[in-house]
């Protein structure tokens, strides 16, 4: 029995990483907004592993923080270990990575939910969308429950006919043995979505007190914890440390003597996992020359015994499972409380969204997170804030936000899987942005602030202490460029001692600066009149100037990228018509209606030659059609 339960502004279907951000963010915009999840136990759960962050990955955590999002306040709330990766390389690939109690982590998410003004948290499963006229109207619950709505965000995780398989045994199920979403994915294909099945793993979980710890290399956390949040003010603690081990030659041989078994191999598992995260014995058959593989053992929380033997996902049967965990160094006794599990899902072709995540074909229906191919928590909570910020943005008739690839890791995610498409589950790496000098994670607040300052999502207050902070660092680096020391014989030595060559004469401190070898805190000694600077503010000053003639270099990119981003496409160009254009990029371009010139250059499909046919037609043709 269908009955009228209300109406709200904005649907959110799913309260995982991606639709607790669309969440917070349409409420926090002033749209009455709902969040439905099948099981609000399980609002921001993390089944895969109990981290927020890592390379890459970090980055998203950073800018979701800068625009107003909560992921990164929420970790530093109940995140246990931080540590800094990639500290050996350059500045553009430090990445921030931090061991999560997973019960606190849901449990502050949760809260945050409930006490969002302008919504309302309720648990349903939401089996129809109701669409009239090529619009979203409303959300329908198992239950029969009608939601009127102008706005739904579809953020279904691995739960869209999520099925669970283990060996030969296979169940409909969502992660952690919650109930899957079913009814939901054949209506989303009625209304004419591209669908896809996708698959993904988890690692098993053992009782710490049956591991044998003293096989292991410990993982402590960094001395000093660099939070996630640019609001956080007191730095959290390390309470917790991880450790390392290794498959052996045993494992190995157990998972090569048991393929048959695998249904990655015998074709039980149909969907297509993540390539840079695959399973245990998908890692023995493709790297097969390498005699063993790193296992990260992860504490799920501080008030419970269960770890995460991270790098160990697996689908294998229970009892092959057992044998191979059981061949670990350190694990040979362990007691599993969580069999592995390999899960499939449905998800949609992400080609079938515009860059705000509206779907082509259906005003106001948005997608986020694992739905729109992606994999990751960051992933899905990126996706989720600016679906959220979209949906918000056109029900009050004010233009979208659309971060470009050269603003942040974010606008790098969204165009590579509206643009290109993915077939497989994306995951963001360092190495998908072009500009990663100019990206990185401690100058997020410097770069994107200004946009969540823009939507309102960010207060004025905070926004002046980020212009107020980069000022101190401009006026720090003129102040230096203008400074000078003399040789000293204090000063010399410490050149020396550090490996460089003492100058013959007097010297600026930017230009020692600038020196591979010296750091800011170096010639704090022979400047007396160094002000007082954070170390926010400092950080920035040494990573400026060391780096300011490659930075400028990709400031010169940027620019050529925005030429290229401004040369708009009209929306309804027949590229059918186009003369000199092949019959691949035709169809390419005709499924994605790239919006400008650069996105149009960055279609699989779409060659260079391609493009300038395009431009020539376009200029022969400003109004868009023949004449």
């Amino acid at each position: 029995m269908i009955y009228n339960a209300g109406s709200c502004d904005v649907a959110v279907i799913g309260a995982g990483h991606a639709g607790i951000e669309a969440a917070l963010a349409a409420a926090r915009l002033g749209l009455d907004t709902i969040i439905f999840t099948i099981n609000l136990d399980t609002c921001g759960n993390m089944p895969c592993n109990p981290a927020i962050g890592g390379t890459g990955k970090g980055h998203l955590v950073r800018e979701l923080d800068a625009l107003g999002g909560e992921m990164a306040v929420a970790a530093d709330k109940a995140c246990i270990q931080y540590r800094m990766l990639n500290v050996g390389k350059g500045p553009a690939v430090h990445s921030l990575r931090a061991q999560a109690d997973r019960r606190k982590y849901q449990n502050v998410m949760k809260h945050t939910l409930e006490l969002q003004e302008n919504l309302r948290v309720k648990q349903a499963e939401i089996v129809d969308i109701n669409v009239e006229d090529g619009r979203v109207t409303g959300v329908v619950t198992a239950t029969g429950a009608t939601y009127a709505c102008r706005a739904a965000i579809v953020c279904t995780g691995t739960y869209l006919r999520g099925r669970v398989i283990i060996g030969d045994f296979l169940k409909d199920s969502g992660p952690d043995g919650v109930a899957p979403a079913g009814p939901l994915a054949p209506r989303l294909a009625a209304l004419g979505l591209n669908m896809r099945r996708f698959k993904t793993g988890t690692p098993p979980r053992v009782n710490r007190r049956t591991v044998d710890f003293s096989q292991m290399e410990i993982q402590p956390g960094d001395e000093v914890v660099v939070p996630f949040s640019f609001r956080t003010t007191n730095p959290p603690e390390n309470r917790a440390v991880c450790y390392l081990t290794y498959t052996s030659a045993k494992t190995h041989e157990i998972i090569r003597a048991n393929l048959s078994r695998s249904p990655l191999f015998s074709g039980v598992i149909e969907g297509v996992g993540p390539r840079y995260c695959p399973s245990i014995e998908d890692k023995v058959v493709r790297f097969a020359d390498k005699p063993r593989h790193q296992l990260f053992i992860e504490p799920m929380g501080l008030e419970t015994e269960e770890l995460y033997v991270q790098g160990f996902s697996s689908s294998m049967p229970e009892e092959v499972q057992m044998e191979m965990l059981h061949s670990v160094p350190g694990l040979e006794h362990a007691e599993v409380t969580r069999t592995a599990y390999a899960i499939e899902y449905d998800c949609v072709d992400p080609t079938e969204l515009y860059a705000t995540l509206e779907t082509k074909k259906i005003s106001g229906l948005y997608g986020a997170g694992q739905f729109n191919g992606s994999s990751g928590y960051e992933e899905a909570a990126a996706q989720g804030l600016m679906a959220g910020i979209n949906a918000a943005l056109k029900i009050k008739g004010e233009p979208p936000l659309i971060l470009k690839r050269s603003d942040g890791y974010i606008g790098t995610l969204i165009d590579d899987l509206v643009t290109k498409g993915t077939n497989e589950p994306y995951r963001m790496m360092t190495s998908r942005t072009e500009y990663r000098l100019l990206l990185r994670q401690d100058n997020a607040d410097f770069r994107l602030t200004k946009f969540g300052r823009r939507v309102s999502l960010v207060p004025e207050e905070r926004y002046q202490a980020v212009v107020e902070k980069y000022a101190k660092v401009d006026a720090e680096i003129a102040r230096m460029e203008t400074s000078f020391v003399a040789p000293t014989p204090a000063l010399c030595q410490m050149l020396e001692e550090k490996a460089t060559t003492p100058p013959p004469s007097g010297i600026s401190l930017a230009t020692l600066l600038r020196r591979p070898e010296i750091k800011y805190g170096d010639l704090a000694p022979f400047d007396a009149a160094r002000p007082a600077l954070p170390p926010d503010v400092t950080e920035q000053v040494e990573i400026q100037m060391k780096y300011a003639g490659y930075i400028d270099r990709q400031l010169r990119q940027v620019a050529e990228f925005t030429r290229m981003e401004e040369k708009k496409l009209p929306p309804e160009l027949d590229y059918a018509a186009i003369d000199g254009l092949r019959i691949e990029a035709r169809q390419k371009l005709g499924k994605i209606r790239p919006e400008n010139f650069g996105q149009a250059s960055r279609i699989s499909g779409v060659s260079p030659a391609d493009v300038a046919a395009l431009m020539v037609w376009c200029e022969a043709h400003p109004n868009g059609k023949e004449s």
